[in-house]
């Protein structure tokens, strides 16, 4: 891999989405929620436009993909811990949706490190969905009560978690951007 493939817009876009993640959780742990609101939305752009200029300027590599899962991870780790921190009273009657989310997710690991030995983080349409909406999810808790569309949210992750475990189970690993189970089945 050379330096030209390391040092590009798209993997500077998503190295920043790590590096600012701290000022969200200082905005977010101040109860500075305006403040927080404008800057959620401002890095979490980046994870679209990073993927934009990847495709734009062709300069999509293996690495600018891994870089932007290892980004995505922790900032849609902290989306949730900023919807319990800011919006708890939204979560709250979605309590027994998220426990189920959590052993869905849970199961989904356990059960790609069984038949592909590592866990994999697939990017199905309905993860890379959700991923939108849960971004939309914190802007909008601002303006507006979520619960429903937490709830809604968490529906289409147990829909997209049991999709990627039938294709782990049936198919071992694939390809991590297959867009959904029905692209990888046998065609009659």
């Amino acid at each position: 891999m050379t330096k030209s493939e390391i040092l590009t817009v798209p993997n500077g876009l998503s190295v920043s989405r790590i590096i600012l993640l701290p000022v969200l959780y200082v905005f977010a742990l101040r109860g500075m929620e305006l403040a927080f609101v404008i800057a959620y939305a401002i890095v979490g752009a980046t994870d679209y436009f990073d993927g934009l200029v990847a495709r734009r300027f062709n300069q999509k590599t293996t690495f600018g993909k891994a870089l932007d899962s290892i980004a995505d991870l922790p900032f849609y780790v902290s989306s949730a811990y900023f919807l319990a921190r800011l919006y708890p009273q939204y979560l709250r009657p979605n309590r027994i949706l998220l426990i189920a989310f959590f052993a869905l997710l849970g199961a989904s690991f356990v059960v790609s490190a069984i038949k592909c030995r590592k866990p994999i983080m697939m990017h199905t349409f309905l993860l890379k969905l959700n991923g939108v909406l849960v971004y939309f999810c914190v802007i909008a808790s601002y303006f507006f009560d979520t619960t429903l569309f937490i709830a809604g949210i968490l529906f289409i992750y147990f829909v997209a978690f049991v999709e990627e475990i039938l294709i782990f189970i049936k198919y071992g690993e694939v390809d991590p951007d297959t867009p959904t189970i029905y692209r990888i089945l046998p065609k009659k």
